[in-house]
C-alpha cells in the first residue's frame, strides 16, 4: 500500500532533517492500533512536512476494525518556517516554533513520533571547535530531544522513536527502560542512516534491574544494530490510548510571529469581537431629548460613573476615537498648624477624596495612530 503524503516529502538531509522512508512507516502503523472509542491525540515534535505523523494516523484509521468510533488529532511542531508551514496543510495543529519555546500540557498525547534532529546540539564554528576538544561534554540531540518531549506522552502512551543505532548511549538506555516498558528495537529498512526503531509503552519510572538494557546495548555496539523491522507484525500490537473526556489540551508557542499570529486570528475570528465591533460599541441612533442646561462637572462626572459616555465618536478634527468614561477617587492632602497663645503649635491633617472624571479612548483614525491608547482628563 502506498502512503498518501510520504512521496511528497523532499527526501534529502537538509539542515539535519531525515524524513522518514515509507517502508519504515509501512511497517510502524502495522505495529499501532486505535482504542475502541475516544479522540487520539498523537505528536510529532520535529514533523518536517508533517509527512510521517500524517501517514500513520491514515493508516490507524484505515486498520479500524468493525465498531471502532475513535478519532484522531495530529499535532506537529517544527523550527524550519518553509516545512512548518507545508506541515500546517496536513496536520490539525502544527507549532513553528523551537521545542524549548513550545507548551504541551504532560501527560496529554497518545502516541509520541520522535525522529529528532542527528548529532550534537552545537552549530556554530567556535563550539563546534570546543567539541571536539571534548566531545564527552556535548549533548547529543537525540538525547536532548527524548527528554524534553516524552513528558508529553500520557502514561500507557506509545513511544515510536527512530535514532541511528550507534546514538544508543548509556544515558538515553537507562532512560528508557526506567520510563517504559515492552521495549523493542529494530533496525529501519533503510539503511542509509542506520536508523533503529525502538518502540515501548509509558509507565511510571521505576528502577530498572541489571542487564535490563542489554539488548539496546548489543543495538549500539552491533555492526549491523539490531534485527530488521518486521514486514508483517504478527505480535499484540501497541493500542495508542485515548485523551482523557474531561483533558483540555494547552499547546502553544511562547513566542509567536506575525504571520502565525495573523493565521490564528483568521482561524479563531468567530470567537473575537472585531466582527461584531460596530454592534457592540455603536452609539443610539435614535433622537435624544436635550438636557434643560449645560451640564456641569458634576452632571459630567456622574456620566461618566455610571459609563454613560461612551461608544464611537469624530472629533470636529476628524480624528475618530473608540471612547468609555469612568471616574476615579483620588485623595488630597492638607495639612495646617494652629499655634495657641501660649505658644503650643498643634497640626492637623486632613484627608479629601477627590472624584476626577476620565475618558479612555482607543484611536481609531487610519493612520500612524492607528491604536493608541489616548487619556482625556
Amino acid at each position: 500500500m502506498a502512503l498518501i503524503f510520504s512521496r511528497l516529502a523532499h527526501n534529502f538531509v537538509k539542515a539535519g532533517y531525515y524524513p522518514t522512508d515509507e517502508v519504515t512507516l509501512q511497517r510502524i502503523g502495522q505495529m499501532l492500533k486505535l482504542p475502541p472509542t475516544g479522540l487520539v491525540r498523537m505528536i510529532d515534535p520535529c514533523c518536517g512536512e508533517g509527512t510521517a505523523i500524517a501517514d500513520l494516523r491514515h493508516m490507524l484509521a484505515d486498520q479500524k476494525e468493525e465498531g471502532v468510533t475513535a478519532t484522531t488529532e495530529a499535532l506537529g511542531i517544527e523550527l524550519d518556517p518553509e516545512r512548518a508551514w507545508h506541515a500546517k496543510k496536513l496536520l490539525d495543529r502544527v507549532l513553528h516554533t523551537d521545542i524549548h519555546d513550545a507548551v504541551v500540557k504532560p501527560r496529554s498525547m497518545g502516541l509520541l513520533f520522535l525522529n529528532p534532529p542527528y548529532g550534537h546540539g552545537v552549530s556554530d564554528k567556535a563550539s563546534q571547535r570546543e567539541l571536539h576538544a571534548d566531545a564527552e561534554k556535548a549533548e547529543r540531540l537525540e538525547r536532548t530531544f527524548l527528554r524534553k518531549t516524552v513528558p508529553y506522552l500520557a502514561y500507557g502512551g506509545v513511544l515510536v522513536y527512530i535514532v541511528p543505532h550507534y546514538a544508543l548511549d548509556e544515558e538515553i538506555r537507562s532512560y528508557l527502560v526506567r520510563n517504559f516498558q515492552n521495549l523493542r528495537v529494530f533496525m529501519a529498512p533503510e539503511r542509509q542512516f542506520k536508523q533503529c526503531v525502538i518502540v515501548g509503552t509509558r509507565c511510571k519510572p521505576v528502577y530498572a534491574p541489571k542487564g535490563a538494557q542489554q539488548f539496546l546495548v548489543e543495538a549500539q555496539a552491533s555492526q549491523e544494530g539490531a534485527l530488521m523491522l518486521p514486514d508483517s507484525w504478527e505480535e499484540a500490537p501497541y493500542v495508542v490510548p485515548a485523551a482523557q473526556v474531561d483533558q483540555e489540551l494547552d499547546f502553544h508557542a511562547v513566542r509567536i510571529d506575525e504571520e502565525q499570529l495573523r493565521d490564528e486570528l483568521r482561524k479563531y475570528q468567530h470567537m473575537t469581537l472585531w466582527t461584531g465591533l460596530q454592534g457592540h460599541f455603536a452609539q443610539s441612533r435614535g433622537a435624544c431629548r436635550p438636557p434643560l442646561r449645560d451640564l456641569t462637572p458634576w452632571h459630567l462626572a456622574l456620566a461618566l460613573a455610571a459609563g454613560q459616555v461612551v461608544g464611537k465618536i469624530r472629533s470636529a478634527g476628524g480624528r475618530t476615537f473608540l471612547i468609555k468614561g469612568d471616574t476615579f477617587k483620588r485623595k488630597e492632602r492638607q495639612v495646617s498648624i494652629d499655634v495657641d497663645d501660649k505658644g503650643n503649635a498643634s497640626q492637623t491633617t486632613v484627608m479629601l477624596d477627590r472624584f476626577v472624571p476620565v475618558i479612555n479612548a482607543i484611536e481609531l483614525t487610519p493612520d500612524h495612530r492607528l491604536g493608541q491608547i489616548v487619556k482625556i482628563a
